[in-house]
């Protein structure tokens, strides 16, 4: 039996073994399967693992997306984690072009994803609150929110939760330094029932350049000797 002369269900399974890939080459081969691939039920699972796979046009963005994941971890996202005051403008320039795409995915799933469920971002240094506070609002039914490493998070992004995360189950956001414990002891107060994670987040020393350190250090001793 040929490929083709399966039934659509059959179909969708096999294409949902693949991965994105894959499934954009096997589309390739025939109209039919062509329009599995553009089958939006089976696009409801999206894990990307690199700021260039945002811009293929392997994968579909619609309503049935229910689960997100961006994650990575390469070398060349590193810098993208680092403070701003310690990069070149070589480096900010590469940083500013995976802003944008990520900021512009994002958007993309704000305007196109409004039944998203969860939505794991692990180190995007690239997110900001504004991100976050948009996908709130546009994702009504947002359950779980895991944040991992996401340097420019803080507490303007847990107050976004407090008013628009009625939904929300879960939130994670661990290892992101701009958070402050009394950001995530309002998160308690207000969303008592949330599930709320912060590994090293509160504990971290948030951004900032050494002088600041310095002049606030300054300034303690000279309160000590009045």
């Amino acid at each position: 039996m040929h490929i083709t002369q399966l039934n659509r269900e059959c179909l969708l399974h096999l294409f949902s073994f693949l991965d994105k890939n894959s499934r954009k080459n096997l589309a390739k081969t025939c109209h039919k399967l062509l329009e599995v691939f553009q089958d939006p039920l089976l696009w409801s699972l999206l894990n990307f693992h690199s700021p260039v796979e945002l811009k293929k046009d392997n994968f579909l963005l619609g309503p049935a997306l229910k689960h997100l994941s961006i994650c990575w971890y390469s070398e060349r996202v590193k810098v993208c984690n680092t403070e701003d005051w310690m990069k070149n403008s070589f480096q900010k320039d590469f940083c500013k072009s995976h802003e944008n795409t990520v900021s512009d995915f994002l958007l993309d799933v704000c305007n196109r994803c409004p039944n998203l469920l969860s939505l794991t971002l692990s180190g995007c240094g690239h997110i900001t609150d504004d991100c976050i506070l948009q996908l709130l609002k546009n994702c009504p039914n947002l359950k779980s929110l895991k944040l991992e490493n996401c340097v420019r998070i803080t507490d303007h992004t847990l107050e976004a939760v407090t008013l628009h995360g009625a939904s929300l189950q879960t939130l994670h956001v661990d290892f992101c330094r701009n958070v402050s414990q009394a950001g995530l002891e309002r998160v308690k107060e207000k969303c008592p029932s949330v599930i709320l994670r912060a590994e090293r987040s509160a504990n971290m020393i948030p951004d900032s350049k050494p002088e600041k350190k310095l002049t606030l250090e300054k300034a303690s001793r000279k309160l000590v000797q009045l």
